[in-house]
């Protein structure tokens, strides 16, 4: 039944709005409730249910969402749910995903998809064995503006790629049953992977306490891909006096920063760089390499909301058995890397991903081009 602000229980038969999937939100606070905001403009879900045993977050979701239904956990969510979105820290995904599995419940998990590959796998098989759909919300992967810098890369068109970087920095949050690694990194890596169209071979990654003793709260990964052949930087923190989110990669012949921050000139493409001179002199002052200037273009984004495009994918995935673009398969490919990165900076030394067993499979070019085409045409 709809929340009142007397009553925040659920009767034994809860009314449907409108014809639709049933959908859940597990866990409601900041992400959460971004999720609640979105399902209930999608035409495709009838019912949004608030499933978190704090009653004040569903009552104060019900004033702007009238007809939200509300439960105190998600067993007594599960009869009444198609699909749930879980949206609760990193330890509670795994077990929370099976239980909704084994109901046959269609499953999104935020990312990261789990805290081990292990736990990943289990997942991803459960799933599999239930005939259920499993997601994982790496929203960065439904961006317009990280859509661009794939077609750049596959485009050529900021010739050899010298090298990735990425910063996602800010003062906090800490979290209570994770690092800044599996907090921060999840985002960072999706979209290197995304943007590459591969995973790493290796990585390495130096990790830092301050201000907690118990949790890293700065890390710093390398990453080593090889088609293409390239590197990526990535610098996650909760101890940064300003927030940043940014992108940049350099090429050859050109460079691109990627501000997510910014409200203007998000993207930026630098016709700048450098080569060798045609000759090579002996003269100590001629300097070594040659510097090249040019404009600087802003793209044109059609910008959209990416949690939007994610979470109608994935009611779209339930409806017509479509692979979502973020797969769990697509969730374990990150979590392996942070698997590696942890014994890397347990262990000071670069780590193989084949060292954390079990290679994810890779979707189709023919499937993901399918899938890309889909999306862009909302």
């Amino acid at each position: 039944m709809p929340i009142s602000e007397t009553s925040t229980q659920q009767s034994a038969a809860p009314a449907t709005n409108r014809a639709g999937l049933r959908v859940g939100v597990v866990g409601c606070g900041y992400w959460g409730s971004k999720h609640v905001r979105v399902l209930h403009t999608l035409e495709m879900v009838g019912t949004v249910a608030v499933i978190d045993p704090n009653p004040d977050r569903a009552l104060q979701l019900s004033r702007n969402y009238p007809a939200l239904e509300a439960y105190k956990d998600l067993d007594e969510a599960i009869p009444h749910v198609d699909a749930v979105i879980i949206a609760t820290s990193p330890s509670t995904h795994k077990p929370l995903a099976l239980k909704a599995i084994a109901a046959g419940v269609h499953v999104m998990v935020e990312k990261p998809l789990a805290t081990t590959a292990a736990d990943a796998r289990e997942m991803i098989a459960a799933a599999k064995a239930a005939g259920v759909v499993l997601m994982v919300g790496h929203t960065f992967e439904y961006h317009s503006a990280v859509w661009q810098l794939r077609e750049m890369v596959q485009n050529r068109e900021l010739g050899k790629l010298y090298y990735l970087e990425t910063a996602r920095l800010n003062l906090g949050l800490y979290q209570r049953d994770c690092n800044v690694l599996f907090d921060l990194a999840p985002n960072d890596v999706s979209i290197v992977n995304y943007v590459l169209g591969d995973m790493p071979v290796s990585v390495q990654c130096w990790t830092s306490r301050h201000a907690n003793p118990q949790l890293e709260d700065v890390a710093y990964l390398r990453l080593h891909y090889m088609d293409p052949d390239v590197t990526a930087n990535i610098h996650v923190s909760w101890l940064n006096p300003d927030k940043v989110r940014k992108v940049t990669m350099v090429g050859s012949e050109k460079m691109v920063v990627f501000d997510d921050l910014a409200t203007q000139e998000r993207m930026k493409v630098h016709d700048k760089g450098v080569s060798r001179p045609p000759r090579l002199v002996d003269e100590l002052t001629e300097p070594p390499m040659s510097y090249r200037y040019g404009d600087v273009v802003l793209p044109h984004l059609v910008m959209n909301e990416p949690l939007m495009v994610e979470d109608e994918h994935f009611a779209e995935c339930i409806l017509t058995g479509l692979t979502p673009l973020t797969s769990g398969a697509n969730g374990l490919a990150v979590v392996e890397v942070l698997e590696a990165a942890q014994m890397s900076a347990r262990e000071g030394r670069e780590v193989l991903i084949e060292e954390i067993a079990g290679k994810p499979e890779k979707g189709s070019a023919d499937q993901h081009r399918e899938t890309m085409s889909r999306l862009r045409g909302r």
